[in-house]
């Protein structure tokens, strides 16, 4: 029987006798998040859920605050089923908000605050977004009052406006205001009308995939407290564990890796700035057990000129995209790599696995029913034995579908429903296991500190600049932000080639995130091409990677 009692149009389903298949395995849990929290509010009351800073937040207080939040944006017109546009920040206030959207029904479009109108009003048109929820004060340079007001100008629907935080601007709602006209006795009155199955859509997640805007991926309740919960069981979490974020919470990897395990199993979690010097003070204060980062911030772990080992002796494994053996050599605690993607699947090696799988593998998966394999990229073929191929996989928490995107869905996945991931792989056998080993990529996107995005919407703004008659946009090797942006640019006959910050400066006035920049030029006479005459964009990322540092 179908647990759905919101579908939403354009979100791809589970068919009731595969759902049921996954509720039957354990890989589904029936419950939506917003029960679970109650449920840990019941467990682990005056436990602290949220630390960050010098505030802490109680399972009791967590639960209480987003019901009130959660009843206060019905009662002001927000329907279930409307998607809101998050840009918050690493926050106590961002967990709320989001926790408040998931038992009033409502659907988080997770985006970050780093978007610029550009990205903003296109993801808001596309998801059909009803309101926008900003962190007012989240960063001085970056004035996301005033882009709330440009955006509601551009994007009618997204008059209504919650701003967490100082400096809440003329028209938007304070969210504290919100919390306190909504008593927790009518609160809970008014949520129990709402009725929310755990197959509904429980939030859109952007993907970080080679088309230029993202792709919105909808995630479920039950599949995605399912798969949180069997990641955190894989890493060594237990209801005693404390473990760490400092990067934005509305990533995949803030929700299913920190934020929900949480809720889950009854563990504390810190949030932190991606400041190394504090990541460290919060583990020592905190006695954290697990810690994980992607982006920058294991490189500046490496790069830090006095890493205090003496008071990192909380910690049970941090994980990493990579460089698990340098870092386990600088902290001197077991370190790990892990993979992920946001269309649904993540791996790790566990602690208490033998240090060279940890380092030199990115594990298995933690959901066991994913299935994987290794494909010719572009084809269908299987490679053999520990040759390499792309990865491929099919699973409980695999994407179903892109939202209202048919187009972009049957690209992305095979004739028998396995996602591809555009990673290059190989398989390495330990008993019974198949450890995975990254090796590359195979699509061009960019991974700058962590945030992931295609080119195709910078080279498209790119193009409309007057002294430029084509451009095209590669990765090209970082070592603190993993990867930047290099542009290649044939300018017009005559024109003057323009620097970096005139670029970016262009780039910003139409609206793009200031993080998609290029940060590297190369001016060229004409773009290579392959033998059939194809775009070499292998050829443009070599000559990117030789100038790497320069």
């Amino acid at each position: 029987m179908s647990r759905r009692a919101r579908p939403i149009e354009g979100v791809v389903y589970r068919g009731e006798d595969e759902a049921a298949g996954w509720f039957k395995a354990g890989a589904w849990i029936d419950m939506t998040a917003g029960d679970a929290l109650r449920e840990a509010a019941r467990r682990w009351g005056p436990r602290d859920a949220i630390v960050s800073g010098g505030r802490r937040l109680s399972f009791t207080d967590f639960d209480a605050l987003s019901e009130r939040l959660g009843a206060a944006l019905l009662a002001h017109g927000l329907p279930p089923g409307g998607r809101v546009m998050f840009q918050m920040g690493n926050e106590i206030e961002t967990a709320i908000a989001l926790f408040a959207c998931f038992k009033a029904g409502l659907v988080p479009v997770c985006t970050v605050p780093q978007y610029g109108e550009f990205e903003m009003a296109a993801l808001a048109r596309a998801s059909g977004a009803v309101a926008h929820f900003i962190q007012a004060d989240f960063r001085a340079s970056l004035d996301l009052t005033g882009l709330a007001a440009r955006l509601a100008e551009a994007v009618p629907s997204l008059g209504f406006v919650m701003a967490a935080g100082a400096r809440a601007g003329e028209g938007a709602h304070p969210m504290g205001s919100l919390i306190e006209s909504m008593p927790i006795e009518r609160a809970r009155a008014r949520l129990a009308q709402v009725p929310i199955g755990s197959e509904d859509v429980l939030k859109f997640q952007l993907s970080g995939g080679s088309t230029g805007l993202p792709k919105i991926i909808p995630r479920f309740h039950a599949e995605y407290l399912g798969h949180s919960r069997d990641w955190a069981l894989q890493f060594g979490k237990n209801e005693s564990s404390v473990a760490l974020w400092s990067l934005p919470l509305v990533h995949n990897g803030g929700q299913v890796w920190a934020l929900f395990p949480t809720v889950l199993i009854g563990r504390t979690l810190v949030l932190t700035e991606p400041d190394i010097d504090v990541i460290f003070e919060a583990i020592s204060r905190e006695g954290v057990t697990h810690a994980m980062s992607i982006g920058p911030i294991a490189p500046k772990i490496l790069a830090h000129p006095a890493i205090p080992r003496e008071r990192l002796s909380s910690l049970h494994i941090f994980g990493a995209m990579n460089r698990a053996e340098a870092l386990e050599a600088a902290l001197g605690i077991p370190c790990a790599n892990v993979y992920g993607l946001t269309e649904g699947m993540v791996s790790v090696t566990s602690p208490d696995r033998p240090a060279a799988l940890r380092h030199r593998t990115n594990g298995t998966p933690g959901t066991p029913q994913n299935e994987l394999k290794l494909l010719q990229p572009g084809t269908e073929d299987s490679v053999a034995g520990e040759d390499i191929g792309e990865l491929c996989f099919r699973g409980p928490s695999t994407l179903t579908g892109y939202f209202g995107d048919p187009a972009q869905t049957a690209g992305a996945m095979t004739s028998d429903g396995f996602f591809r991931t555009g990673d290059l792989f190989r398989f390495e056998a330990v008993g019974d296991d198949r450890y995975l080993v990254f090796v590359g990529r195979a699509k061009d996107n960019i991974d700058r500190g962590g945030e992931k995005f295609g080119v195709e919407d910078i080279e498209a703004l790119i193009g409309t600049h007057p002294d430029i008659a084509d451009g095209r946009v590669v990765a090209m090797p970082c070592p603190v932000m993993g990867e930047r942006a290099c542009a290649f640019l044939v300018l017009r006959p005559g024109a003057r080639p323009p620097g970096v910050a005139e670029l970016g400066r262009y780039l910003l006035s139409l609206g793009l995130a200031k993080f998609k920049l290029p940060e590297r030029i190369e001016i060229i006479d004409s773009l290579p091409v392959t033998g059939v005459g194809k775009l070499d964009r292998a050829r443009l990322r070599a000559i990117a990677a030789g100038h790497a540092g320069t």
